[in-house]
């Protein structure tokens, strides 16, 4: 089976995480995030994917390399300009075959993609949506189906008087099955939404829904989620590769890396060459990267430091994002969903909350930030 999958966004949610990475190559717990995906379809039976790229598109490549690391064949693409979600799977065309797998690139799930094949092959489809419940359907467009799963319509940001009737509701999971046939609907070279001006007309001519009920989900596009799929993928809430790296506890812990006298408690996970000194504390779910420092006295809470960044003495960081090589100093604290970019030093006695986001390459003295 083939897949493509659309990557060529620039990620704006998650900045400063990607204000120079591109989103499908930001770290992920332990490995790009994109890395999750392609393992997820190997082990479906995907053997070629193409990523349809777009912003830094060079970068994703040098990092992904051919795919063999994760179970794939991987070839890119990249638009001469964005063309929306059925433009760049245009602008694929030739490298698709008959029957494909289309992706959106910034979904974290389990789901059996398996299952949704089979069932397009069962009902002849032309093209056959993934789709998820969800309890609050007003932030999505809504799929409606007959119990046979054909697609009579689609709801956009429903308001409550529209979903009278309707028992389940379920949104598109962003996972595709479809014939080459669709291509022939979309107009190449322009900028075409597959979403709103394709699915549509493909009412009533073969489009079916597939409900992944009881599967996990979820659009790693914002640091809220951004620590949340981590905390699942720690947890074992969602089924990964990283799940045989830890141990019974949820905790993997590099060899070396804790000093006695540290307390270490939750889903943790510490990597080689980092140094968690006697006396600091680290409560999970928390991801410590490569080379990162957690002094004595510092604590680290249900968040994710990346590699090369350093937490000072008395230092408090909790809930938050570290992108790598970020230093944190002396009683300064870093919390309520604060992401801090590639290379910040925040001296001491700072405190940054409330979602703050500091860019890359950011130097704040001692004390002069109170947020």
């Amino acid at each position: 089976m083939q897949a493509v999958i659309l990557v060529g966004g620039e990620g704006t949610r998650l900045r400063p995480l990607t204000s120079g990475t591109p989103k499908p190559i930001v770290t992920f717990v332990d490995r790009p995030f994109m890395g999750f995906m392609l393992e997820w379809l190997a082990g479906h039976g995907v053997e070629d994917v193409i990523m349809s790229c777009g912003f830094l598109a060079p970068k994703v490549e040098a990092v992904l390399g051919d795919g063999s690391h994760f179970g794939v064949r991987l070839r890119f693409v990249e638009e001469p300009e964005p063309r929306g979600t059925a433009g760049a799977l245009k602008y694929a065309e030739e490298l698709l075959e008959d029957r494909f797998l289309m992706l959106n690139g910034d979904v974290l799930t389990d789901i059996d993609v398996g299952a949704q094949i089979a069932q397009h092959q069962r009902t002849g489809a032309t093209g056959t949506l993934g789709l998820v419940p969800v309890a609050d359907p007003s932030a999505y467009g809504l799929v409606l189906t007959h119990e046979d799963g054909e697609v009579t319509g689609f709801l956009e940001k429903p308001a409550a008087d529209q979903l009278e009737g309707i028992d389940e509701y379920l949104i598109s999971a962003g996972i595709y099955v479809l014939e080459r046939s669709v291509l022939d609907r979309i107009e190449p070279g322009v900028n075409v939404s597959i979403e709103t001006q394709v699915w549509p007309g493909l009412v009533g001519e073969g489009l079916y829904g597939c409900a992944a009920r009881g599967a996990y989900w979820m659009d790693i596009g914002t640091p809220d989620r951004y620590l949340q799929g981590t905390a699942d993928i720690l947890l074992g809430n969602v089924r990964t590769a990283v799940g045989e790296r830890l141990d019974r506890e949820h905790q993997f812990l590099a060899s070396g890396t804790v000093a006695e006298g540290a307390r270490i408690t939750g889903a943790v996970l510490v990597e080689e060459g980092a140094a968690v000194a006697a006396g600091a504390r680290v409560v999970g779910p928390t991801v410590l990267g490569r080379g990162v420092t957690v002094a004595d006295g510092a604590v680290v809470e249900r968040s994710v430091v990346l590699d090369g960044s350093s937490i000072a003495t008395g230092a408090h960081v909790a809930d938050a994002i570290l992108a790598p090589r970020v230093a944190v100093g002396e009683r300064t604290i870093v919390q309520g969903r604060a992401v801090l970019g590639e290379g910040v030093d925040v001296g001491a006695d700072c405190k940054l909350d409330h979602g703050i986001k500091v860019f890359p390459g950011t130097k704040l003295g001692g004390g002069a930030v109170r947020f």
